[in-house]
């Protein structure tokens, strides 16, 4: 250890926390309350490059924050870097995590020349197909590597020749509390015109042209087969984004207008009311680093299908949990979801509300990522909570 360097102290560097509700900013935070919990004496000091403050009820005595969010856009980034260089060589903390993998090549350049250790998180797509020399770099210099599913962490360690003792898994976690199983609620059935006897299948994501992997329109394109054996079926789409006008014609096209919804935005507090109206959510993604909204339908007891080709492997536990499909193949969709539908699936847990949502908080519960947190910092320069 450099002779300077401050073992008791942590700097924590994230893209954002507050403003911004996307699943590395939901994660990160719980990151966070769980390192405050393993670490009740260590200062730490959070780096937030796009948030401009911090709401008072989350305010700790042994937490400081640097905002860069109020610096033009132009600077921010060259702002955050010099606060990141400044900060870590003013204070020689034990340890940095970087809560993005564009962070990286900072943290190594600062190890380079101190010796400060770095641990990074990785996702998805952040980490799949690097071509940048300087983030390779970064990343074989880590002294480790958290990947929130097994899925980027074998293609991290295929794509990029790493050391497999140096990745972790630390899997999502998620407010198992907010999400129940109940009735299909009577408000949401008449706002959006449905009997509570209809099948209606639910995709949760952002409506975005560059999330076009999500497989919202390979299900589309499936429901005319589906309508088949079951002719009132209905879909939702909750979420808002610039990709609608391409799959409102989509649905023109097919002439899917009576039988699929596109909610718009959905708040916080109205999200788990949507998971108990539905019979079954489906996400056949082929591109998602993890997806939360799959535990958050398991935990209200939800059938769940998604894709056989990202992360959601990991969220379904390799099928344990829900069903994996080919997203590339409309057939299989349909298929699939005919079966589930139907009660004929052949995978008697996904019919078990009750022992799937307890399942699922056995494996991705709070407590499970806490537990896991404390067993990576085990082995790291800061004194763990005993």
């Amino acid at each position: 250890m450099p002779k300077n360097q401050n073992s008791t102290t942590l700097h924590f560097w994230v893209p954002n926390l507050f403003e911004f509700k996307g699943g590395i900013q939901v994660y990160l935070q719980n990151v966070l309350e769980a390192l405050n919990h393993e670490l009740p004496n260590t200062p730490l000091t959070i780096y937030n490059k796009l948030d401009k403050t911090i709401p008072n009820h989350l305010l700790n005595s042994n937490t400081s924050y640097i905002f860069c969010g109020k610096k033009p856009s132009s600077l921010r980034t060259l702002h955050y870097s010099l606060n990141l260089a400044i900060g870590a060589i003013k204070k020689h903390p034990g340890l940095i995590l970087c809560g993005h993998l564009n962070f990286a090549p900072v943290a190594y350049s600062i190890h380079r020349l101190t010796g400060i250790p770095y641990w990074i998180f990785v996702y998805g797509t952040d980490a799949w197909n690097i071509k940048d020399p300087i983030k390779k770099n970064a990343l074989h210099s880590a002294q480790k590597i958290i990947s929130i599913s097994a899925y980027t962490r074998d293609r991290l360690i295929a794509e990029q020749n790493l050391n497999p003792n140096r990745i972790f898994l630390l899997p999502v976690t998620f407010d198992a509390s907010r999400f129940q199983i109940a009735q299909k609620p009577k408000n949401l059935l008449q706002k959006h015109n449905l009997n509570p006897e209809q099948p209606i299948i639910l995709t949760v994501t952002r409506l975005s042209s560059s999330d076009g992997y999500k497989g919202y329109d390979k299900i589309i394109q499936a429901l005319p087969k589906i309508q088949q054996t079951l002719p009132n079926v209905h879909y939702l789409i909750a979420g808002q984004g610039d990709d609608r006008p391409r799959i409102e014609e989509l649905i023109k096209n097919l002439n899917l207008q009576n039988y699929v919804t596109l909610t718009g935005f959905i708040s916080d507090e109205e999200l788990p009311s949507y998971y108990n109206l539905c019979d079954v959510f489906a996400m056949p993604s082929k591109g998602e680093g993890f997806g939360i909204v799959y535990l958050e339908a398991l935990a209200s007891g939800k059938p769940t299908l998604g894709g056989n080709q990202d992360g959601a492997i990991d969220a379904l536990c390799n099928g344990e949990l829900g069903a994996l499909i080919d997203p590339d193949n409309i057939n299989e969709i349909t298929q699939t979801l005919t079966q589930i539908l139907q009660g004929k699936y052949p995978h008697p847990l996904i019919y078990q509300p009750e022992k799937l949502r307890q399942r699922t908080l056995e494996i991705f519960g709070f407590q499970r990522f806490q537990n896991t947190v404390s067993q990576l910092l085990s082995n790291s320069p800061l004194e763990v909570k005993k």
